[in-house]
């Protein structure tokens, strides 16, 4: 599992099939929390204990911005889980990040 902490890129493409969005706390005198994005090379990685095979963190980030995707938000874990990716993009504008992508329309899932 690779972490990738700050990219220098703005403009960040993904292909992958699912990411988790989650936080954590801020660092030194940041005024807001860290976001970290998991990105998995399957659906619902989380109901199977698997590792992402990469992690993107963003220190000093406001908020999250998700364009025109389906997503799930989970309670227990207070992440967000985006399934059915074909590929993610992650643009990060000062204490914003904005994530698009490509996602296969899925209505019903075998459990």
């Amino acid at each position: 599992m690779k972490t990738i902490k700050n990219p220098k890129q703005d403009h960040i493409r993904v292909n992958c099939t699912c990411a988790i969005v989650s936080r954590k706390p801020a660092v030194g005198d940041d005024e807001y929390k860290t976001s970290t994005i998991g990105i998995y090379d399957m659906n619902n990685p989380h109901k199977q204990a698997r590792f992402p095979k990469v992690i993107y963190e963003f220190t000093n980030i406001e908020k999250i911005r998700i364009k025109n995707m389906n997503l799930s938000y989970y309670l227990e874990g207070n992440d967000l889980i985006i399934n059915d990716l074909e590929e993610l993009y992650i643009i990060h504008e000062g204490t914003m990040l904005i994530l698009k992508g490509y996602q296969f329309e899925v209505e019903r899932r075998k459990k």
